[in-house]
Parts: C-alpha cells; structure tokens; sequence
C-alpha cells in the first residue's frame, strides 16, 4: 500500500474490540514514531503506553467517553518544552507542531496494521498530569486509543469529508 492508499484508508474510529495488541504490532507503531521528524530533529517527544486496566481507567476519567472504554491500550503522545526548538525571531515553539506529526506516524502506522485509532486532544490537561505524574515541562499533547476496530469495513465505510483541492491549494501568493 502506499502512502497516498494509506492516507485514504487511515480514520478516526471510535469503535473498538477489547482484543489484546500483539506486541510486535505495538512495536512497529512506535518505530514509525521514532523515526518521525522534527524541528532540528530535536525530538522533544515521549510516548507514554498504557495498558493495564488501573491505568485505563485514569485515562478515561480524563476523558470519559463509553466508546474509550474498550480500548486495550492507548499511545498518549507527551511533548517536552525544555527540549522543542523555538524560533529565534519570535519564539515560537515548534512543539505542538512535532508532536502533530508524531502523532500523524502513529495513527498511519496503525492503520497500516488495521488497527483503529482516534486522536483524542479533548481531554482534561491538569488530571491527565496529576494522575499520570507529569513533570511541569512536560506535555500531554494526544491520547490515542488504538484497538482492532469492531468491524473491519470501518476504515472504509467511515466518512472522509474533505475539502476540495481548489479551497485549499494558492499558487505563488495569496
């Protein structure tokens, strides 16, 4: 498959079997993350992997969603402020932009694997970091739950609406 087949195939899923993730399926997802880009390949990144129940369940209380819950393991992306690169010129920190396309490498390298995922940004910041003790630098950016999607047609029967090329491409200048 390559990667124009995989980007229409990857959606956000919310529809999950409790079925374990092999870990060799877990490994490859965070090899394609690994080797992500970033602003001078700093890599201010770090993928928290949860898995025991005990744990699910403080993911849920920050986000407390019924479709969450069947999730056997969630990959919460954590971006690091003492290590992003800031831009001279005004300071802008290429952090939330890393973490994007890290978080994009994962949710392809699961869809890849048919497995379903979401990109859950919607959460409660301060209890995720409470209960998952977090350093003051570091950030929570995405929690994705990643599980065998309850019906394989999912990825394509799910909606991809797009806007068309002619909305979105300027050509030179705007």
């Amino acid at each position: 498959m390559n990667l124009l087949e995989l980007s229409r195939k990857r959606c956000s899923i919310r529809s999950y079997q409790t079925r374990e993730i092999e870990e060799e399926k877990l490994n490859y997802i965070l090899e394609t993350a690994r080797l992500a880009q970033s602003a001078v390949n700093y890599q201010p990144w770090y993928f928290l992997v949860i898995k025991e129940e005990a744990n699910r369940e403080k993911v849920i209380e920050c986000y407390p969603r019924t479709w969450m819950k069947p999730t056997p393991l969630y990959i919460v992306v954590c971006g690091d402020h003492n290590q992003s690169w800031k831009r001279a010129g005004d300071g802008k920190d290429h952090l939330d932009i890393d973490a994007g396309i890290v978080t994009e490498h994962i949710c392809l390298a699961a869809a890849e694997l048919d497995l379903g995922c979401c990109c859950v940004c919607n959460f409660n910041k301060e209890l995720f970091c409470e209960r998952f003790n977090l350093p003051e630098h570091i950030e929570p950016i995405a929690i994705i739950p990643i599980a065998y999607p309850t019906d394989p047609e999912l990825f394509t029967t799910t909606p991809k609406k797009r806007k068309p090329m002619e909305e979105l491409v300027i050509r030179e200048t705007f």
